[in-house]
């Protein structure tokens, strides 16, 4: 006799499907449907799942516990970084939403309702990498044949606004290394706005990643901070594009070698005292530098004292970025010099300066054509 796909029982209509476990048990699976109609659409799908195997329907996995197993998992093949960011991801997003659910019976329609309420209180880009986050985890439950489909795969996200990427014109870097020349740190800023690095990249900066014969600067690691108690390490750095030489002016150069005896003169005034980790830019007792200090104490002090817009420490990066690009440099020479994976990401983050650049190649071109 032919198995019925549905039952009703009090006036509600039920998906039904039995299936024999991995233990041998016979078992039933019982859906809520709103028609008998969508009592057998719900039956057939689950008798495909059950094609995939049973344990899905096994377990009583929360959320919550299952996000914890799977932390546990990636937790040493993550960068420390990375790992504290989806901590926070995770706490502060996805368990107060879902984390009570059991992890088999997750819709498409639940994970929704997360990133709508995520949405009425956080940016796009916060609900966008809950849900990414989401997604990702749920990927190794598939793996490991906990649930069959990612339900965090079918939602709708709010759209990705780009962020208004701030740097300084021309004559706004020139006011801007003319007021950081009096600040302690004023060397510092200027290698950063010449050369692109990342702050992590320059915090990080030893004396023996200079060359001063060749006149140039390899980032060879960066600066890494704990969200959690300040401390710091040393780390590899972000991409194996990041690794690099970048030469330098040759007075920037003898700029450098000046402060390094002034640092050797600190050093022996602090005897013992001072932290000898060999960092180019330190602390008063030789420690590498706080990004949060460093901006607030010195950085903004400058932008005021210029009366220059209000950018953040970051920014001298692209400040570098756009001037070259602004100036006709070649996009692969910037690409290398910033230390990104390819040149796709430069047209990406500074296309708006290249669609400045089109009235001057219109120029160039029509010069060669009509040239007599």
């Amino acid at each position: 006799m032919r198995e019925k796909p549905y039952t009703e029982r009090d006036g509600k209509i039920y998906a039904v499907v039995n299936y024999t476990d991995s233990k041998g048990v016979r078992r039933q699976i019982w859906r809520k449907a709103e028609s008998k109609t969508d009592a057998r659409n719900l039956a057939r799908d689950l008798k495909d799942q059950l094609r995939n195997g049973t344990e899905q329907f096994e377990h009583t996995l929360t959320l919550d516990q299952y996000l914890d197993k799977w932390f546990a998992h990636i937790k040493g093949k993550r960068a420390e970084k990375t790992i504290e960011g989806y901590e926070l991801i995770i706490r502060l997003y996805i368990k107060p939403f879902l984390g009570r659910k059991q992890l088999s019976k997750i819709k498409p329609l639940d994970v929704q309702g997360m990133v709508d309420e995520l949405e009425a209180s956080f940016s796009p880009k916060t609900v966008r990498e809950a849900n990414n986050l989401l997604a990702r985890a749920l990927k190794q439950a598939i793996k490991w044949r906990l649930i069959t489909t990612n339900p965090a795969r079918d939602v709708e996200l709010p759209i990705k606004v780009q962020k208004e990427m701030k740097c300084f014109t021309p004559e706004e870097a020139q006011k801007f290394l003319e007021e950081a020349s009096k600040d302690k740190y004023g060397l510092m800023f200027e290698l950063a706005l010449l050369t692109g690095m990342r702050p992590s990249e320059y915090f990080a900066l030893q004396w023996t990643d200079l060359d001063f014969q060749k006149n140039t600067v390899t980032i060879q690691r960066a600066l890494y901070r704990h969200n959690h108690g300040g401390n710091w390490a040393f780390k590899e750095p972000k991409t194996l594009q990041s690794r690099r030489t970048i030469p330098l002016p040759r007075y920037l150069t003898q700029e450098l070698a000046d402060y390094k005896r002034h640092q050797a003169e600190e050093r022996l005034k602090m005897g013992a005292k001072w932290q000898n980790y060999n960092v180019v830019f330190a602390s008063s007792n030789g420690n590498p530098l706080s990004r949060r200090n460093i901006e607030k104490r010195h950085f903004k002090p400058i932008l005021v004292k210029a009366e220059l817009p209000d950018i953040r420490l970051y920014d001298l990066r692209h400040t570098c970025a756009t001037l070259l690009l602004a100036d006709g440099e070649n996009i692969k020479v910037v690409s290398e010099r910033l230390g990104h994976a390819d040149a796709a990401m430069v047209l990406r983050v500074y296309g708006h300066v290249l669609k400045g650049m089109q009235q001057g190649a219109t120029d160039r071109i029509e010069a060669i054509v009509r040239r007599k």
